[in-house]
């Protein structure tokens, strides 16, 4: 196992004999003319230049000289290490490191795969005082084992800024997660500003859990949280829980329930009550407006349809409106995101649906469902996998924990590390398994206070469960590893809860 304290554990991590190599006032950062090396060389050279307190130049052209951090995009996957058969989703995130005395070279196939390689150029840098950083001779080649290693944050129940939201980006992007996904309406509030229904958010996000203040985020908003995850290689998959979960929907628009009234706002946390009826003249054309204007508004490839806990309607109806959000996602040319709940939708009766799109099925309660998902997996969908007693990070470390749910049971740092994800659905093909999930649902989470202390070193953990393959990670080494992260985490006032599984 590498001895250096990167997170997620490399593929291949080699130290080298010699002095370490100095960051310090001076360096120079050298990127080809692509835009994704330009970007990633300007966000280092910001960086460090904080760091050591001077600026730092970028330039293009390499003289071999000392002192220099390269950047280097190739065409040939042996120049990073990669074997033929690496998957491609997974290539354009590998990347090689080698770190002398003289220089760094970090050389990837795309511009993700240098962002990987400069986060574990910094996770091996330490401080050695002046404003000096030294970071040892090593030799890492990576690529990571899921090519979907996300995290689903809930804005509904309790709602967090643009400003949250970025030190959450940046954060996932420290322990190399890909997938933003934001769970954006519930009953209890709606946080995305839809251009062609102004009301659900005018009259429906304000609304919080337990009456404490709302909010949303505007285009405006949402628009520059995908353009800072984007610099950091980061998709945001937006989620628009339908047909259940949508008291706040029903509250703005009284077309949406039987009685043509609105509903009054809801405040608690319990789930299940509320729905959409497929056969009122209102409801495709709501789904049209808002499956239409989120996908517009999203340059990812998918969009989330929720589906979930749907407790107060029959299969048919079910059936049918979850192929009306289908249909309309699909006509926007996203692929379909939905909790496991839409596999009973995508393959009734035990027999693949007619044309059915592409889709990708997000497992997460492992007290049923795993037969119909994995029914679907066989009929082509693919499967995010998201096990609630592993994953759910709104659940409690142990009893004494202050804040948090435990219908999932307590897990601590080691319940998120030690699981195999090929091991949660056996029936399903290895191919159909697109990667793994953390989420944290917001009904005690108030503060980004709260927040971080949920999420970590949980997130790190499952950051790399989903990224490093089983022979390169193992609970001992993680747990040594993983202390030497929390200056940068207290660094950028991030609060962390201090596991006794660790020796901090």
């Amino acid at each position: 196992m590498t001895e250096i304290p990167v997170i997620p554990a490399p593929l291949e991590a080699e130290r080298r004999p010699g002095e370490p190599f100095v960051i310090g006032p001076g360096l120079r950062i050298v990127a080809g003319p692509e835009p994704d090396a330009v970007s990633t060389a300007i966000l280092v050279a910001g960086r460090v230049g904080e760091a050591v307190g001077t600026p730092v130049a970028v330039v293009e052209e390499d003289d071999g000289s000392a002192g220099v951090i390269v950047l280097r995009l190739t065409a040939d996957r042996t120049d990073v290490g990669l074997p033929a058969d690496v998957d491609p989703r997974l290539a354009d995130e590998a990347y090689r490191l080698e770190v002398s005395t003289e220089r760094v070279v970090v050389t990837a196939l795309a511009g993700a795969g240098l962002f990987r390689g400069v986060i574990t150029l910094q996770q091996s840098s330490r401080p050695s005082g002046g404003g000096l950083y030294e970071v040892p001779p090593v030799h890492v080649v990576d690529h990571p084992r899921f090519s979907w290693r996300g995290l689903s944050v809930d804005l509904a129940r309790h709602f967090f800024d643009l400003e949250q939201l970025r030190s959450v980006v940046d954060l996932m992007a420290s322990y190399k997660l890909n997938v933003l996904h934001l769970h954006l309406t519930d009953d209890q509030g709606w946080r995305l500003e839809i251009p062609s229904r102004p009301e659900l958010t005018a009259v429906s996000g304000t609304t919080a859990v337990g009456g404490d203040p709302g909010g949303w985020l505007t285009g405006q908003d949402y628009a520059a949280i995908v353009t800072h995850a984007a610099s950091r290689f980061i998709t945001v998959v937006p989620e628009i829980d339908i047909p259940g979960h949508v008291n706040a929907a029903l509250h703005a628009y009284g077309e949406l329930t039987p009685s043509g009234e609105p509903t009054r706002e809801y405040t608690g946390t319990d789930v299940g009550f509320s729905r959409l009826h497929v056969d009122l003249p209102g409801t495709a054309p709501f789904l049209r407006d808002v499956l239409g204007d989120v996908a517009a508004m999203t340059p990812g490839a998918h969009v989330h349809i929720g589906g979930d806990e749907v407790l107060t309607m029959d299969a048919e109806e079910y059936r049918r409106l979850v192929h009306l959000a289908m249909a309309e996602v699909d006509a926007a040319g996203k692929v379909v995101v939905g909790w496991q709940e839409v596999a009973t939708a995508l393959v009734p009766d035990g027999a693949p649906a007619d044309a059915a799109a592409p889709v990708v099925v997000q497992y997460w309660d492992e007290r049923e469902g795993a037969d119909d998902v994995t029914r679907a997996a066989l009929a082509g969908a693919d499967v995010l996998l998201s096990p609630a007693s592993k994953v759910y990070l709104d659940m409690r470390y142990d009893a004494s924990t202050p804040l948090g749910l435990d219908w999932a049971g307590h897990i601590e740092v080691r319940d998120s590390y030690e699981w195999e994800p090929l091991d949660v659905l056996p029936g399903v093909p290895r191919e159909r398994v697109v990667g793994v999930e953390a989420a944290v649902w917001t009904e005690t989470i108030r503060t980004s206070d709260d927040l971080f202390f949920l999420l970590l070193p949980r997130l790190a953990a499952v950051a790399e469960v989903a990224w490093s393959a089983p022979g390169r990670r193992g609970w001992e080494s993680f747990a040594a590893r993983v202390p030497a992260h929390v200056p940068r985490w207290e660094t950028a006032g991030l609060v962390w809860y201090r596991s006794p599984q660790i020796d901090w």
